[in-house]
């Protein structure tokens, strides 16, 4: 499935980038607006070939539920692909345990 696909980041996604910049810009600018450059433009590769991704282990025994990770160490970068579009979820610490990332986000008020 190569071609052209458009990448977009949901708000979620958004977040999680914009998280991450701050956390670290507090003590090196620098290497976080590097950090923003890396990922930002690691997510765009995904328009080339987004199926490269391997599918989230944790999430195998769900059916229908095709949601792919790239690694951009230390994070996971969770999306789905549909018709030409690679919607980008996520943005995750993979030192931290998923399910209690997941559960933290979806309790939020």
């Amino acid at each position: 499935m190569l071609g052209s696909f458009k990448v977009r980041w949901s708000n979620a996604a958004q977040g999680d980038l914009e998280g991450i910049v701050e956390t670290i810009a507090r003590d090196r600018p620098k290497t976080a607006l590097k950090m923003l450059r890396t990922l930002r433009r690691r997510a765009s590769t995904l328009n080339k070939n987004p199926h490269r991704g391997r599918r989230v282990p944790e999430f195998a025994q769900i059916k229908g539920l095709n949601i792919r990770e790239m690694i951009i160490s230390p994070w996971r970068l969770f999306y789905i692909v549909q018709e030409k579009v690679v919607y980008v979820l996520g943005l995750f610490d993979s030192r931290r345990d998923l399910e209690e990332v997941l559960f933290e986000r979806l309790t939020r008020v």
